[in-house]
């Protein structure tokens, strides 16, 4: 028997001689995975980061949004939103297209926030040139028929009559406080068509518009998954030199103003009664949103917001807690876990180029209106006291993790890379935004809340308002030391 004597006392850590030398995979340099960022001679910027696999998202953001209707009937970007994707110069009609990226296993898709719309595709990579060619001519090219505007009058009207009806009203309540905060201007102004609005809305309405804000300079061609290289080729082919469909006539000029924020009230007395009828109907119930000013997202400050609106948290009452769910967040630990009367108290954070919006939303029978107001502004004034190293420590590791998490989806990074590009030319990686993350300290956190709570307050109510109380209280409440609303005496309760 073989007794592997033709290599006697041979030491298994040395290579055996007269074998080739072994490859071993590697890790290449992280060079591969940067965000290569070219400016096209008409100023049109393309971004791309490369990624793995065979599929790619591929899309065109603009620097058009709601906050730049001030000088037009509101609602045009909501408008543009909704007609996305339909006939062009090239296609006939939105059957055409949708049968066009089928071709290459491909979705479309169109949102506009605020400040930013956004088309993207996403593909198989073979289809590239097929899908900035289309993307192209649905930027630049848009038929907008009489049908199509037709079409999404209807649309537009339906979405705001199933606005209203919505067991969930977070979204009435973020455009309503942003109205308070902003008071009529830039991120201010309706996000969705106002009802008088949706007849006055037409194609050379819309053309007029396009003509000053779909140019060049405030566009980016953002790919995920793509070779920049490919990119370029594609992007010089289909976005250089296009005559849009709306001609060159001599646009108005942009809408720069910078946000002014002005605090204030906006309240909506509403019969909640029947929101939700059924074997279960939630009770009737009164939603107040309190915010304040924080800062934009470029600006330091930004990130220590950041983690204080992860350190606040909190949901429904009936979310399933969990490991990581956040049910460590004060306002589960200090609100939902010691009232049980209250329905959802949830912090949100909204960031934009020239200003931002911390607000509280808390939810509970129209009886405990004032006591619900009060345990909020008394949590806006705890958020200045010193915050414990582990509720910090912990609030920074769910940022951490979150943002990584949502990181590895493929449109998510799509959006990352086009909406920094478009905002400021760059794109910091999440490893340097972790890196800012970490040095975050309680002294910031503490600063940063001083600062905002030296804002005046924006207030949105909507439902029962009978206990709901004044501005004046609310604001007197959150500059006061505790956060207590000023004692009223009556006579008759």
């Amino acid at each position: 028997p073989y007794s592997g004597s033709a290599y006697p006392n041979v030491s298994l850590s040395c290579p055996l001689p007269g074998i080739p030398k072994p490859i071993f995979a590697s890790v290449d340099g992280q060079e591969k995975y940067e965000t290569k960022i070219t400016t096209l001679e008409n100023g049109l910027r393309v971004a791309s980061q490369n990624k793995f696999g065979q599929f790619c998202t591929v899309g065109i953001l603009v620097n058009s949004g709601s906050r730049h209707e001030a000088k037009y009937p509101s609602g045009v970007s909501h408008f543009l939103e909704k007609l996305a994707f339909s006939s062009t110069a090239q296609y006939g009609s939105k059957d055409e297209i949708l049968l066009t990226l089928e071709k290459h296993g491909g979705i479309c898709d169109c949102q506009t926030s605020r400040d930013t719309t956004m088309y993207a595709v996403s593909a198989e990579v073979k289809g590239l040139d097929t899908v900035v060619s289309l993307l192209s001519d649905v930027v630049l090219q848009p038929r907008l028929t009489d049908d199509e505007i037709e079409m999404t009058r209807m649309a537009v009207r339906f979405e705001l009559e199933d606005l209203n009806m919505r067991p969930d009203p977070e979204p009435l309540l973020t455009e309503m406080i942003h109205a308070a905060a902003y008071r009529g201007n830039t991120v201010g102004l309706p996000r969705f068509t106002p009802v008088e609005n949706v007849e006055k809305i037409d194609k050379a309405m819309l053309h007029k518009y396009l003509q000053s804000y779909y140019i060049p300079e405030r566009m980016v061609l953002a790919g995920v998954g793509v070779d920049h290289e490919q990119l370029m080729h594609c992007a010089s082919k289909y976005l250089l030199g296009v005559k849009p469909v709306w001609g060159a006539g001599t646009p108005d000029k942009v809408d720069c103003s910078l946000a002014q924020y002005t605090g204030g009230i906006i309240k909506c007395e509403k019969d909640m009664s029947d929101v939700s009828l059924g074997p279960t109907p939630i009770p009737e119930l009164t939603h107040i949103m309190i915010g304040l000013e924080s800062c934009s997202f470029l600006e330091e400050d930004f990130i220590p917001f950041a983690v204080l609106n992860m350190m606040m948290g909190g949901g429904g009452s009936f979310s399933a807690g969990g490991p990581g769910k956040g049910m460590f967040t004060r306002l589960y630990l200090n609100v939902l876990n010691r009232h049980h009367w209250m329905y959802n108290a949830t912090s949100y954070h909204h960031s934009y180029e020239d200003t931002g919006l911390l607000c509280i939303h808390a939810s509970a029978d129209p009886r405990q209106v004032r006591e619900m107001v009060e345990i909020l502004t008394r949590e806006f004034i705890q958020m200045a006291a010193t915050a414990g190293e582990m509720e910090l420590e912990r609030a920074k590791t769910q940022l951490k993790s979150m943002l990584m998490m949502n990181l590895e989806s493929r449109p998510i990074i799509f959006e990352d890379v086009g909406r920094q590009v478009l905002a400021t030319g760059k794109r910091k990686l999440p490893q340097e935004l972790c890196d800012l993350i970490n040095r975050v300290t309680a002294a910031d956190i503490k600063r940063v809340t001083t600062k905002m709570l030296r804002s005046k307050p924006a207030v949105a109510a909507l439902g029962d308002l009978s206990e709901l109380p004044t501005y004046e209280h609310i604001q007197a409440a959150l500059s006061s030391k505790d956060g207590r609303l000023p004692r009223i005496y009556r006579l008759f309760r």
